[in-house]
């Protein structure tokens, strides 16, 4: 008989599957592997996120290991603690009417079997769960315990494995190269739920978009993905999609053999609501008020109060990640925690209807235009990197607090003054587009002429003029300087005079622009502020180098590191350098240029700088091109090219350099040819960010690989056909191994060797690749 028919007739309880198991491939491994070595593992997560589903499916894969069975104890409906120990027994089916205490019954049963109890759904009763178990464990060494929980037993030798949400297509896609079911296990669920009720239902290239939408929305929860799936029986995915803002009256379709809370969603979330003390409770609601994730001090200054001590808020988080309500983070060295969608909006409702929101808003509110303010000093000093990074974490709630000034009457000033101080985020990073809509919407929503405004009108004319947008900027700069007159700030009309002379030298008008910098060097000196001087310093670096005064170029650069270098900035220093390094390479040392500009690449990576990056691999590609390294010089253009586009800055606003990059273009492409210029942009723009500055930096040698010449035919051996259609459904080398029954290094090799053949820099590339060309090639032996 084999092992898998001796397996079957096992003692044991497991349900037969009703439906397909979908992805959990790493998840059942690792429980399997832990309960080789431990004997109580817990699979903890959010109500609805598969955990006994998960449970069930690995318990059933380990039945050849249990001579005395594998047993499920479903404790759902069960509600009194003390029945905890017989509701085993009778799972067991152990029938003892004696009168000695059915703890000792259980243990004497299981003291010499060989058994896996599943324990499931111990979350209401936990206290007795993790009682029994002890009791359980120190007497009956052939005994296993696999239990869910929303959180863990806490008691010794215990393992636990958060259960996350399944895998999601990544953020900003809705459709990915291949199989899409295959590379997200939330759009696999969908698909196989769908496939069930609707029989003619399949994932095209028209419902994949509202599939992966609903699947996002849903935040990758299984159970709510299946009742999402269960209304395809009376709409499309479309229609599911857009009725999802009322996620809790749509997804009532579960199965009526389910248990109660797993019928609706809203029946779920009120079932672990329930559980909670006052005090856990208060805290999920308040928490709710956080769109992204947040640390401690954000929790206690927003939270605390009314019901809740400060100090005891980092117990209840605490409280509130073992439930899984909150999900923690590492952050460098700070711990953070959010909440998924569906838990957030659960307690942003109860919160509404506690009467606590209003409050709640207007704390948060201000503790994020506290960190707006902070970073007006911050941005200018030693902690630039770890400030910068910060705000990019708390990006969302920066949002909120700015979306709550325009959306509160009164509070568009506050607004004003939270979008200019966050001038340098917008500058720096991705967000410049974004960071002059929120600044024109603030604008546009309270004009009462206050030095706010007078903030938010010069940063919002920098980056105006860095879209190349100068007459939108000269309006803005025309007002902040009558602003500035009426307060008789030195400070404000000195970023007026800078930002008119940035704007002048981008018309062409050099003359103009170097009167309007030494205009701004002035009144910063008289208003005694430092970073104005310091970026008046770049201005006036760059615009005598355009006119070729050299030694004024150099002087000023040298003003500005060492004017940045007192106070340990490093963002002005390092546009300091790129400066200098232009004017360098002028002069015609490429060599002293390449390292200068590579000196100030380092410092904006460590920035996460993104439009100084693309300046730096600017100028790169301008020296390398001049020395006669024109693959180089064509790589860095096409990295460029893609880095410009997450960008949306047209050479950063320095129009006055466009054309010294069209004169770099035309080097390189008559140097290499059409289709050489062309194979090497190309290879550039297959680079990520990290790959790209390594390229500039030289530091080693770059994973992108020549893409085939146009027309060229690429064929790969049937081994190398085989791998790359496992790639693109999304297997690991791992599991390219086992299906193909090779060593997993063989496999490592055979994808390298295709990534190779096509020119490739990722797994995606080669999925898209089968997904283009089918099973039109003929591959060789």
């Amino acid at each position: 008989m084999s092992s898998v028919a001796h397996a079957a007739h096992r003692p044991g309880n497991l349900p037969a599957d009703a439906t397909t198991f979908v992805g959990r491939r790493s998840e059942v491994a690792e429980v399997r592997r832990l309960l080789s070595d431990a004997r109580l593992v817990t699979l903890t997560g959010v109500g609805g996120v598969g955990k006994t589903r998960l449970a069930v499916r690995i318990a059933a894969g380990m039945q050849r290991a249990f001579h005395d069975g594998v047993w499920l104890v479903d404790l759902t409906r069960l509600s009194d603690p003390s029945m905890v120990v017989q509701a085993v027994l009778e799972t067991l089916q152990v029938h003892d009417q004696s009168s000695r205490d059915p703890l000792r019954i259980l243990t004497d049963y299981l003291r010499d079997r060989q058994v896996l109890l599943v324990l499931d759904n111990c979350e209401h009763l936990l206290q007795a769960c993790a009682t029994v178990a002890d009791a359980l464990l120190r007497t009956a060494p052939g005994l296993r315990i696999l239990a869910t929980s929303r959180q863990p037993l806490n008691i010794p030798d215990e393992h636990t494995m958060p259960v996350h949400p399944l895998t999601l297509p990544e953020d900003g896609q809705t459709s990915l190269p291949g199989d899409l079911s295959a590379q997200s296990g939330a759009v696999a669920l969908f698909v196989d739920r769908a496939v069930a009720v609707h029989h003619d239902f399949a994932l095209t290239k028209a419902n994949q978009s509202a599939v992966v939408g609903i699947c996002r929305q849903l935040d990758g929860i299984p159970l709510a993905i299946e009742l999402a799936a269960a209304r395809l029986r009376t709409l499309t995915p479309e229609q599911i999609l857009e009725r999802l803002d009322d996620r809790y009256r749509l997804l009532t379709t579960g199965p009526r053999s389910a248990a109660p809370r797993h019928q609706t969603l809203q029946a779920l979330i009120d079932w672990s609501f329930e559980r909670l003390s006052s005090a856990e409770q208060l805290l999920w609601m308040r928490t709710s008020v956080f769109s992204g994730s947040f640390d401690l001090t954000a929790a206690e200054a927003i939270c605390a109060g009314d019901g809740i001590k400060t100090e005891d808020v980092i117990d209840l988080v605490a409280e509130l990640i073992d439930k899984s309500i909150l999900v923690r983070e590492e952050s460098g060295r700070v711990a953070r925690y959010r909440q998924l969608d569906i838990i957030r909006e659960y307690g942003r409702r109860k919160l509404a209807g506690l009467g606590d929101e209003a409050r709640t808003r207007l704390r948060h509110r201000d503790y994020y235009q506290r960190i707006a303010a902070r970073t007006a000093v911050e941005q200018f000093g030693p902690n630039q990197v770890e400030w910068f990074g910060g705000l990019t974490l708390d990006y969302a709630d920066l949002r909120a607090a700015m979306e709550y000034c325009l959306t509160t009457p009164g509070e568009a000033q506050n607004g004003l003054r939270m979008a200019a101080d966050l001038l340098f985020h917008w500058v720096r990073s991705y967000y410049l587009i974004e960071g002059r809509r929120w600044l024109d919407r603030m604008l546009a929503a309270d004009t009462t002429p206050t030095r706010a405004r007078a903030d938010a009108l010069w940063s919002d004319s920098w980056l105006a003029i860095i879209q190349g947008d100068t007459a939108a900027a000269q309006v803005m700069l025309d007002e902040a300087r009558r602003l500035g007159e009426h307060f008789d700030s030195p400070r404000i009309l000195g970023y007026v005079a800078l930002f008119s002379g940035f704007a002048a030298m981008y018309s062409g008008d050099s003359a103009t622009a170097l009167r309007r910098y030494d205009e701004a060097r002035q009144l910063h000196l008289a208003a005694g502020n430092q970073q104005g001087l310091a970026l008046t310093f770049i201005r006036l670096c760059m615009g005598y180098s355009f006119l070729g005064d050299s030694e004024r170029a150099i002087a000023m650069g040298e003003e500005c590191v060492k004017l940045s270098d007192a106070v340990g900035d490093i963002w002005c220093k390092a546009y300091a350098l790129m400066a200098m390094g232009i004017d360098v390479w002028r002069q015609g040392d490429a060599r002293r240029a390449t390292v200068i500009e590579q000196e100030s690449l380092r410092m904006n990576r460590s920035l996460d700088a993104r439009l100084g990056i693309a300046l730096n691999l600017e100028v790169l590609a301008w020296v390398a091109a001049s020395v006669g390294q024109f693959q180089h010089s064509a790589s860095l253009l096409g990295a460029l090219q893609k880095l410009k586009r997450s960008t949306g800055a047209p050479l950063s606003g320095y129009g006055h350099l466009a054309g010294y990059h069209e004169a770099c273009v035309n080097r390189v492409r008559d140097a290499l040819g059409a289709e050489g210029y062309d194979a090497m942009v190309l290879q550039g723009a297959n680079l990520n960010l990290d790959q790209a500055i390594s390229l500039a930096l030289r530091e080693k040698e770059h994973h992108a690989r020549p893409a085939p010449a146009r027309g060229e035919a690429v064929h790969l051996t049937r081994r190398e056909r085989e791998i790359a259609e496992l790639v693109a459904k999304g297997q690991s080398n791992k599991e390219i191994a086992a299906a193909l029954v090779i060593a997993q290094r063989t496999a490592e090799s055979h994808v390298e060797n295709i990534l190779v053949k096509l020119g490739f820099t990722s797994r995606a590339q080669i999925a898209a690749w089968v997904s283009a060309h089918g099973q039109a090639e003929r591959p060789n032996r």
